[in-house]
């Protein structure tokens, strides 16, 4: 490949990944790139995406933007059978590419749903952390007399923004309409992967622990020193693998009140990986090679040769050697049964990502003992809580949705607890 204009190199890598040739993608992989990324991990995610939406119909029009001097990222529209996504790219001067992921099509725009009640509530931007790696984020305060609740959401694995968006769906900003809208003040705020992918892709030693709770806990000071906000109830509420961090940032920050932990999973995640996939597999029989490398890919990081020097081309979605060994040391339900916090545990029954058997049942068992744990399961909802019927699928997750409302009015009950109308009137009469 000849081509140096970033837009061209971007269109030919996309043809090429089409066509199945991700060793000849690999060649164009700069250094850093080279390091995480492997043919075989892009056929992975490839072949994932394919089983999702279909083959591949047409490619749309590349949309550059300047990252820094010398690197452009390109967004390459991808339209599929049943769907779409878009291949993200950071190409160099030199045509070689720094960064690639794959992220959902956005054909549809966010709408808030019917049980937001915007007047509510105010909003403006933050800052989150501080130096080179702070972030942007939301804060979400309700109108009125406060003290209020608060709440830092944490979203799933993944360079996700602060509205964890995938599409048309937003379900973070969902959540956060939702509960501010109800007494709840909320920050959510962009993942360092997200507003920092550069940065994060050049270090080794990057782990879950610095992808989360750095950023976490100063959230939580942000929320606690706000003068609308009680600071003694101040909580985290994670999905996916936000919910599994979840107890770690309250076990690194004591001041936190209480957790909400949405679809966060407690089976070791190479585990878990190997099951998804292999449920992919069972829709689309053509992604049995997928099935072959994760499964590879997840012995090693069981096996005792697993270092900080393991190739991360070698180990599941491309992460360092240090990332799954401080994710293969961290027992997230041993955490939260170690910490004097209530939690509020949601599921949903439809979820094939992060499942009611495989991992709520160990929440259930390494939780059995505390009575300020609630687990509520929603039969109806998928990994995003969005409600449905029949056997969820990740075509499923295209359609424009919403979390469900049921969850929204449950976590809002339980972290500002209504109290009686006669409680609100003696009150009122005392002031």
């Amino acid at each position: 490949m000849v081509a140096t204009d970033p837009a061209a190199v971007a269109v030919a890598v996309v043809e090429m990944v089409c066509d199945g040739r991700f060793a000849e993608v690999e060649e164009v992989f700069a250094a850093p790139l080279r390091a995480v990324v492997s043919a075989q991990t892009l056929r992975v995610g490839w072949e994932s995406e394919v089983a999702r939406s279909g083959a591949v119909s047409a490619l749309g029009t590349p949309v550059s933007e300047p990252v820094k001097a010398g690197l452009v990222r390109v967004s390459v529209p991808v339209t599929c059978e049943r769907g779409g996504l878009t291949v993200v790219m950071s190409v160099d001067e030199a045509g070689l590419l720094h960064g690639l992921r794959l992220a959902p099509a956005l054909t549809t725009q966010w709408t808030p749903p019917p049980y937001a009640r915007r007047r509510r509530f105010d909003e403006h931007e933050v800052t989150v952390g501080s130096g080179a790696l702070a972030v942007p984020g939301t804060l979400s305060v309700p109108r009125g007399r406060g003290p209020w609740p608060g709440v830092v959401l944490l979203s799933g694995g993944g360079p996700f923004d602060r509205d964890e968006t995938s599409g048309a769906n937003k379900p973070l900003k969902d959540l956060a309409w939702g509960l501010a809208g109800r007494g709840v003040a909320v920050l959510r705020f962009d993942k360092v992967t997200c507003a920092h992918a550069e940065q994060v892709a050049a270090r080794a030693d990057f782990t879950m622990r610095e992808e989360y709770v750095p950023h976490a806990v100063a959230a939580v000071h942000l929320l606690q020193d706000h003068p609308a906000v009680d600071a003694a109830r101040v909580h985290v509420a994670g999905h996916s693998m936000g919910g599994k961090v979840a107890p770690r940032v309250a076990a690194a920050e004591p001041s936190v009140a209480g957790l909400v932990l949405l679809a966060g999973d407690s089976q070791p995640m190479h585990r878990a990986a190997v099951r998804v996939v292999r449920y992919l597999a069972s829709l689309d029989p053509g992604a049995q090679a997928a099935v072959e490398t994760i499964t590879r890919q997840a012995a090693l990081v069981d096996s005792p040769g697993l270092s900080a020097a393991t190739p991360a081309a070698d180990l599941p979605f491309g992460y360092s050697g240090a990332y799954w060994l401080d994710l293969r040391g961290y027992d997230p339900v041993a955490t939260a049964a170690a910490l004097d916090k209530p939690m509020l545990i949601l599921q949903g029954g439809r979820d094939y990502q992060v499942t009611v058997a495989d991992d709520l049942a160990g929440w259930r068992e390494g939780l059995a003992h505390r009575p300020d744990v609630d687990i509520r399961v929603y039969d109806a909802d998928d990994h995003l809580f969005f409600p449905g019927s029949g056997p969820s699928t990740p075509a499923s997750y295209e359609a424009p949705q919403h979390v469900d409302a049921a969850v929204i009015a449950d976590i809002a009950d339980w972290l500002a607890p209504r109290r009686p109308a006669m409680a609100r009137l003696i009150s009122r009469l005392k002031r």
